[in-house]
């Protein structure tokens, strides 16, 4: 009886192997995708358009800064070549008021990068969030599973970088007067 079993298990194997071939096949095919966010953020016009507003928002403050730093350099310049010819009570106040001149310079800069920097991820989270509902557009449309943003490598050709930066630079082309809040944009009223 054990040769028996032994044949009829042999003659099944095959069997059932076959029978679950057809399952296999009939299974869809997992779709991946990936999306180089870097280049997303170079390259899509809405990105290139909050760049461009940061720019203009900040270029009053950046040269004013600029113009106030040149003045320090200057101003601790000349006490340098002047300090051996000043009194002593004279070269004291003169260090003291270039002393607050830079304490003050320095609190400037800092108050401008982080303004600068708190409106920079305000822009790139619009930027981000509009990305992000173009690449769910995109692998909805196409059927994908998967879309991954990091990988350490991945093959060109699951690469929709390109088409996600047309869908996003096609979506910002149409008319949009309410920001993500409802509320008109600032000048806007």
């Amino acid at each position: 009886m054990t040769p028996l079993l032994r044949a009829a298990g042999a003659l099944l194997v095959p069997v059932f192997m076959a029978a679950g071939l057809p399952a296999a096949h009939a299974q869809e095919t997992f779709r991946i995708g990936f999306v180089n966010p870097d280049r997303v953020l170079r390259e899509a016009q809405p990105a290139k358009a909050a760049q461009a507003k940061l720019e203009a928002e900040f270029l009053k403050r950046e040269k004013d800064l600029t113009a106030q730093g040149a003045a320090l350099k200057a101003a601790s310049e000349q006490f340098e070549r002047e300090a051996s010819t000043l009194s002593e009570s004279q070269r004291v106040t003169r260090q003291r008021q270039l002393v607050d001149q830079d304490r003050d310079f320095q609190r400037r800069r800092r108050e401008f990068q982080e303004d600068l920097n708190a409106r920079k991820n305000e822009e790139l989270q619009q930027v981000y969030e509009r990305a992000n509902r173009v690449v769910k557009q995109v692998a909805e449309a196409e059927k994908y599973d998967a879309i991954l943003q990091e990988a350490i490598y991945i093959n060109p050709k699951h690469d929709i970088t390109e088409k996600v930066i047309k869908a996003l630079n096609a979506s910002s082309n149409t008319p949009t007067n309410t920001s993500a809040n409802g509320s008109t944009p600032a000048g806007g009223k």
